[in-house]
């Protein structure tokens, strides 16, 4: 493959933000604490990512506005609706992985 012009490597890095967005989206069933555990990230960290960019060019958004974008609907809405409790196995593994996080 050839070399990626900028435009074109945004925009391809963009489709796939777009689709990850779109699958955590529909894996309701996948805990934020379970990302954390095995990837090291969670939809949290994306909101986070999101939020940073649009803050380093000039442009306003708080939290629960980039929460949003994420979880495509109000971060309080998506976890009384898909949040459980996490489990004492979950709470240690989380514990003992991201000290620093």
């Amino acid at each position: 493959m050839s070399e990626l012009d900028q435009k074109t490597r945004t925009e391809l890095e963009a489709a796939a933000f777009r689709r990850l967005v779109d699958h955590l989206r529909e894996r309701t069933d996948v805990q934020n604490i379970d990302l954390m555990n095995l990837a090291g990230f969670c939809r949290n960290c994306l909101s986070n990512w999101y939020r940073d960019a649009a803050e380093e060019r000039g442009l306003e958004m708080d939290k629960e506005q980039s929460r949003e974008i994420v979880y495509g609907m109000p971060y309080d809405e998506w976890k009384s609706r898909y949040q459980t409790e996490a489990t004492a196995d979950q709470k240690a593994a989380l514990a003992n992985s991201h000290k620093d996080h």
